[in-house]
């Protein structure tokens, strides 16, 4: 039997963060090959302590652990990228906080998924330089759903398997795809679908990230796919996430101080 290991080292992504004792913090970390894990900064909340700001949250650190009985270490760590846009805008951080808490929910610890990670990785940078957060929520929310097993069936009917056919139908969360007209009509879990929401929904479930973000998208399309992921997302987590609550409040006071309406 091989010995077991007494130090790592890991790059990751702070997902979440807590106080620890008088001068400590709990970190919980998304890395690519550990999955998600849990480690403890010793005295980083101290004001000469030099790791406290390669720790901060939505920052992709190199971290160097010791193995602990209950919780690792954290000894050392030097940021790779910061994601600064994001901490400069309030709309992008709140989004980035949206997809770091996807991420969360959805992973158990010690659970490897590489494409995972490099999709947090890339969703933070999109969210760095987007102007259309919504689009870039979508796009990441879909590609989350396939990594972890929970790809949204568009192309056939959930319930009688046939190919749907052009025209409006419904999603059904609790099916876990679209349901055509026929096995829809009248039930209460489903909602509509129209025909362009769900052919955008196909777009950015198999398409590349720079390809949507060129793909015209009314208000209405965009408004329709956000309440089907929304709806789905709580259905599979049965829970309402904390951010999409925080998005909602940022929305409002946007359009009460006069902001621009997001795109």
């Amino acid at each position: 039997m091989g010995r077991r290991e007494k130090t790592y080292r890991t790059e990751g992504i702070v997902l979440r963060r807590s106080d620890f004792g008088e001068a400590d913090r709990l970190l919980t970390m998304m890395t690519p090959y550990r999955g998600k894990i849990r480690g403890l900064a010793k005295g980083v909340r101290k004001p000469k302590s030099r790791k406290a700001g390669h720790v901060e949250l939505l920052m992709r650190t190199d971290f160097f652990l010791a193995v602990g009985r209950s919780l690792d270490i954290v000894t050392q760590a030097q940021v790779i990228e910061t994601y600064r846009a994001l901490r400069e805008d309030m709309r992008r951080i709140t989004y980035g906080y949206y997809v770091s808490e996807l991420v969360d929910r959805f992973m158990g610890e010690n659970e490897e998924n590489p494409v995972v990670y490099r999709l947090l990785c890339n969703g933070l940078g999109w969210l760095c330089t987007t102007r259309d957060f919504m689009r870039t929520a979508r796009y990441f929310e879909l590609h989350l759903l396939e990594s972890v097993g929970y790809r949204p069936e568009l192309e056939h009917c959930v319930r009688c398997e046939a190919e749907l056919g052009p025209g409006s139908h419904f999603f059904a969360s609790a099916y876990g795809g679209i349901v055509c007209r026929r096995c829809g009509e009248g039930s209460a879990e489903t909602r509509s679908a129209s025909e362009e929401v769900i052919r955008t929904l196909r777009l950015f479930q198999k398409g590349k990230y720079q390809t949507c973000l060129t793909e015209p998208i009314s208000r209405q399309v965009r408004e329709g796919m956000e309440d089907i992921m929304h709806d789905y997302i709580t259905y599979l987590l049965e829970r309402r996430l904390k951010s999409i609550e925080y998005l909602k409040v940022l929305r409002s006071e946007m359009r009460e101080l006069g902001g621009r309406p997001e795109p």
